[in-house]
This record gives C-alpha cells, structure tokens and sequence, in this order.
C-alpha cells in the first residue's frame, strides 16, 4: 500500500513543484493551502507524514505542529523554514516536528528526510503493533514473546502446572529458566506455598548436601545446630535446582533415593523425614550427552525428566527481540527517570540483526546501559554497545542472480538445513521442529553433511 504524505503549502506553485519531486512508486502526494484544510484532510484520510510550510496564511505550520501533536502525534511532520531561522527550527523542533528543513532546498534533500520520516512512523507502528500484543498476550511470570515457540512453551507451562510430575527445563543459559520454573509454580495449586531454588553448581560439594537434605546438630564440625534442608523448606512447594548437570556425581544417588522414595534424611540423622515438594530441575547442558559420557547418571534423568521443557534461545524468536526490547526500555527509563520511549529504526534492525549469544540477560543488559547512555528520547545505534551496533543484517541464502549461477536444490536444501541449525544453537529438536521434521531426520542429513556423528542407535540405510 503506498504511502500518504500531505503538503501544506499556501504557495500552489510549491505544492505542485513538490507534488512533482516527491511522488512515485511507493508514495503519493495531497496538497492543502491552509492549516484548517489540512486538518480536515487528517481528520478524513489515513496521512503517513505531513510536510508544511511555518509561513502560511491564517495559522502557521508551528501552530500545525502543536495541534497535531495533540490529536494526532503518531503522524511525524517537517516543517520547512527559511535559511538562517533557526530560532523558528527550534521552535518547530519544540512544538513536536519530527525535523526541518532550509529553503533554498533541493528536491533530493527533501526526499531523504520524508523518506527518513516514512520509516520512522512505520518503525513506530510496529512497535505499538507489539505493545498491543504484548497487552494482549497472556504472559508467563515475566516471561514475554509472541514467537510460535514462546506460544507453545506458554501452554505446555499451562498444562503441566496443576500436575505434581517432575519437570526439566533446558535451554541456554539467559533464557528464562527460572522464570519458567516460577510460572510453574504459582499457576499450581501449590501458589501459596514455598519456592525454593538452588544453584547446584553454585556451592562446594561438602556443604551442598547438607543444604539439601539438612544435618542434625553435631553432624560435622560448626554444626552447632541442627538445620532444616531445601526439600524440607519447600515442603507443599516447589524445589528448583537449577544447573542439575552440575551435581557431583557422588552426590546424585543420594538426591535419586530421595526422589523415590519421597523421604530426605538429615547429614548425620538416623530417621527419613517425608516430604511434599514438587522438583523443577534446569540446564543449559545436553544432559543425554553427560549420560553417555558416565557425567550423569541415566536413572537420575529418568527420574527428573518426567516432563521436558525446551526454551528456545533469544535468536530463534524473531520479532520478540524487539517486543522484549520495548519492554526493557520503559523499565529501565522508569528506574533512570529518563524520557526514553523507544528505539530508532536503524538501532532496531541491528538487534534483529545480531545473534544474542546471552540470550534474554544479554539484551536486557544491553538496553538498560542504551538508556543509561543515550541524551534522546529514543535509543540510536550510537548508543548500542559496539559489537551489536556493527551485526550486519544476515546475507540471502541465495545471492546468485542468473539463473545459470543458481545451485542445484540438493545444495539450496543442505544450505537452508544449516542455517535453521545454526540459528537454533545446534539444538536438534529446535531445528528439527522449525523445518518439520522429525529428530533422526534430521541427525542423518546433518551426518551426511559432514556436521554430526553417527549414534550408536543409528541404522545406515542406502540412498
């Protein structure tokens, strides 16, 4: 659909030289000759940008600027003064035009800042798109994305919470895991009871299980009392351990009998204690790859892995980076006191663009030090840090232009099949469930792309 952009000008030869030099493909030009016309029109019709004149006969473009800015501040406007009056520029700039621009002109001048215009209301449209769904979308605990994935995690999160089953989640580290965890457990009739997390890679191994399962008093040395463990604390709760993979494996019997049998014995105690905690355990490790290196034990996995929960990484949500980013500029700019309200469009691309290595943690870091740094209302790219603000937009997949450079499709289907793995993180079951394949499907193309080794399980089949 082209674009509108409404010239108010009480010079008619103006209008029609500006109609002349502005118009094309992708834009078309109205006139009006007075400030009340131009209203009208605005009040009738869909307008994308206004581009006014400040002298003009009855009310001045300034005068334009303000009620616009009152009735309609979604619509940017350039005003268009004489050379040297920068007092006027200024006062426009402050009765809410988006820019200016000094006569003489040239038409190629013109054109770039209502191009320049153009893109920074369809930058804003998109991100009130997003607010609107984002107040729209049920969100999880903090937890926010409008992504197929992040819509499926949201009701896989839904259907497990009123069950008591043990439930793994993996994903990257700055993904969310614990809020995941936390969603879990305040949409379960277990609401009103404990939460209790435990970073398991966190504390040496001779204390962590006692802070476990607790000790009586006398157990080891400074045990002057005697202590209640996490699973007693989070009785009728939930007990997250976070970084499971990381548990010393001289430990992990221990935690698999307590998992059976429901009971924790105290380090030092002669009597098993029962318990009623549901456990949510995490990792950002491949803990069937730990098993088969004898890192974790197998039964273990059976045991905290009744339900498994996936959280795609940040690069494979698309346009949440962008709804998340919103999100993390109001908070931040609420706790700085500052009057940020947004994110300028080549600023926005290069989030998109870049590949969020931390994921969720990463971008919230990065947008709070964008607020803290930048003197205007909205984050530009000199405020990104500089590897973000240098991530250049992904190349085609095919660049070739001829139709005699074009690859045959076995090496367009081996190129797309890469990508989708690269962007999921090497996670097969991420790539698998974007191309639409199954698992093994996929494992064997990437076998014969030379990216994968055989699983002992695998059959070899001839092509």
């Amino acid at each position: 659909m082209k674009s509108k952009v409404l010239v108010v000008d009480d010079d008619v030869a103006m209008c029609r030289l500006l109609q002349t030099g502005l118009v094309n493909a992708d834009i078309e030009i109205v006139w009006r000759n007075t400030v009340q016309d131009a209203l009208s029109v605005l009040r009738d019709e869909p307008c994308d940008v206004v581009l006014t004149d400040v002298r003009l006969s009855g009310d001045s473009g300034i005068e334009l600027c303000r009620r616009l800015v009152q009735s309609r501040p979604d619509v940017p406007v350039v005003v268009i003064t004489a050379f040297g009056s920068m007092t006027t520029a200024i006062e426009a700039m402050r009765a809410g035009a988006y820019d200016f621009v000094t006569k003489p002109f040239d038409l190629a001048a013109i054109r770039l800042t209502v191009a320049r215009a153009l893109e920074h209301r369809k930058l804003n449209e998109r991100v009130r798109h997003l607010e609107l769904i984002l107040a729209e979308t049920r969100t999880v605990n903090g937890l926010q994305g409008t992504s197929p994935a992040m819509k499926e995690l949201y009701d896989l999160v839904d259907r497990i919470s009123q069950s008591s089953a043990s439930v793994l989640i993996s994903g990257e580290s700055g993904t969310g895991k614990e809020l995941i965890a936390r969603a879990i457990h305040t949409r379960s009739a277990r609401a009103d009871k404990p939460f209790v997390a435990l970073n398991c890679a966190a504390m040496p191994e001779a204390l962590l299980e006692s802070e476990l399962f607790g000790h009586e008093r006398g157990a080891f040395t400074d045990a002057r009392t005697a202590r209640q463990g996490l699973f007693l604390q989070a009785r009728g709760g939930t007990l997250m351990l976070d970084e499971i993979g990381e548990l010393p494996l001289s430990l992990q019997p221990k935690l698999l009998r307590v998992l059976q049998e429901k009971c924790v014995r105290p380090v030092g105690g002669t009597h098993e204690i029962p318990f009623d905690a549901r456990i949510v355990a995490a990792t950002n490790c491949d803990l069937e790859l730990a098993v088969r290196q004898g890192r974790f034990r197998e039964d273990l996995l059976y045991r905290v892995q009744v339900i498994h929960l996936e959280v795609p990484p940040l690069r494979a949500r698309g346009n949440d980076v962008l709804q998340l980013a919103q999100h993390f500029v109001k908070q931040f700019a609420t706790i700085a006191g500052k009057d940020v309200t947004g994110i300028m469009q080549p600023a926005a691309e290069r989030l998109l663009a870049y590949r969020w290595p931390g994921n969720v943690r990463e971008l919230q870091n990065c947008v709070e030090r964008a607020v803290t740094l930048t003197r205007l209302s909205e984050i530009s790219i000199a405020d990104l840090p500089l590897k973000i603000a240098q991530a250049a937009p992904p190349a085609e997949l095919i660049a070739e232009s001829t139709l005699g450079d074009m690859p045959p499709l076995e090496e367009v289907e081996r190129r797309y099949i890469l990508r989708v793995y690269e962007l999921a993180g090497s996670n097969k079951s991420l790539a698998a469930k974007v191309l639409g394949v199954n698992r093994k499907t996929l494992h064997r193309k990437l076998v014969g792309f030379g990216v994968a080794e055989p699983e002992p399980d695998d059959v070899l089949v001839e092509p």
